[in-house]
């Protein structure tokens, strides 16, 4: 029942930044942990940054540095703070929930919403 909503996409050049932000219709924790999932087209599901309840991060070996996920409880919004972006980020994006969350593979999503397009141009 709880809605994920995503925002914060669009195109910018490669090196430029974008902040993500994923609006929760209730406590974004309530499933265990949450994260950013993106996908290309023709490719996988990557999780990229995922966030434990008690605050534990696992970052994507191509993400670590350049993005930092972040939450504000009282508004239930999960953000994705991303910087020195490259051509390769390109994806749709999308904040998911789960509840289950690993050291090495992040939170694996139970659900998540529409999505927000990331477009990084060289």
């Amino acid at each position: 029942q709880v809605q994920l909503v995503e925002s914060g996409g669009g195109s910018v050049q490669a090196g430029g930044s974008l902040r993500l932000s994923c609006a929760a219709s209730g406590s974004l924790f309530s499933r265990g942990c949450m994260g950013w999932v993106r996908q290309a087209p023709g490719k996988e599901l990557e999780a990229v940054a995922s966030m434990k309840w008690d605050g534990s991060t696992v970052y994507a070996d191509s993400a670590k540095v350049r993005f930092t996920i972040s939450a504000d409880h009282a508004k239930t919004i999960l953000y994705l703070q991303m910087n020195s972006l490259k051509p390769e980020d390109t994806a749709m994006y999308y904040c998911a929930s789960g509840s289950t969350f690993s050291s090495i593979s992040g939170c694996s999503p139970g659900y998540w919403g529409q999505g927000t397009q990331v477009t990084v141009s060289s």
